[in-house]
């Protein structure tokens, strides 16, 4: 193979396999992605997929402590956020590898992912042989990032910036926006003014906050947001 071009960190781990075979959970809620990623991960020597979630609740279930050694996240499920969904296998398996595989490339969406135990994070543009590096490499104890987002790190860094943590990174940033209007008390009809929507557009926005979120309903919403800053100035 080429050169990778990826960022790699060693670390004093080592895969938790015994026989040579990296077992692979694939989490995502695209069908088409999920399934591709399935049959390139089954196609390699070595690795075996050991099963395949399109959801948070699918992936709590399948993954319990010792039956997989990476798993593959997207930060976008149905029913959750993948950030939290790898707060929680991690904290249960600290052995467990997530490499996170996604088309969200902010600096805030990578910081996130790193903060609660993900060992990687690769772009969904990710080649065959990137994606392929990255979970034998992440299986082996290594933190590794892609080459397009490894490439904005180092940029942030030579410039001397330091990444603004945002809060709720799962969010688009016009749901942020929503959550922010709706901690400061404003209803659908008031922000759908502010910001010049339509008031169903605004009930899916804030649908998709409580989702994410992983929330039950308004209040508790607005309770978070209010926990991270948002609604007040």
């Amino acid at each position: 193979m080429s050169g990778t071009g990826d960022a790699r960190v060693g670390t004093s781990a080592t895969p938790s396999q015994v026989d040579g075979t990296v077992r692979v959970v694939v989490v995502d809620d695209h069908p088409l992605f999920r399934l591709g990623m399935v049959g390139l991960l089954s196609s390699l020597p070595g690795l075996t997929v050991a099963g395949q979630a399109a959801s948070a609740a699918e992936a709590r279930e399948l993954v319990r402590p010792g039956t997989a050694d990476v798993v593959l996240m997207d930060l976008h499920l149905g029913d959750c956020s993948g950030i939290e969904v790898t707060r929680e296998l991690v904290a249960a398996d600290p052995d467990l590898a997530v490499l996170v595989v996604t088309s969200n490339e902010d600096d805030e969406s990578v910081a996130a992912a790193l903060r609660v135990g993900a060992r990687g994070y690769l772009l969904k543009s990710a080649g065959p042989d990137q994606v392929e590096r990255a979970v034998r490499s992440v299986a082996a104890g290594e933190l590794i990032l892609g080459r397009e987002v490894a490439a904005r790190a180092m940029a942030t860094l030579a410039s001397g910036r330091t990444a603004v943590r945002l809060p709720f990174p799962e969010l688009t940033d016009r749901e942020r926006e929503v959550l922010d209007l709706m901690a400061r008390g404003l209803d659908n009809s008031t922000i759908a003014r502010r910001l010049v929507l339509s008031p169903k557009t605004v009930r899916n926005h804030v649908a998709n906050v409580l989702t994410k979120l992983a929330v039950p309903h308004r209040a508790a919403a607005i309770v978070r947001a209010r926990e991270e800053g948002l609604g007040v100035d």
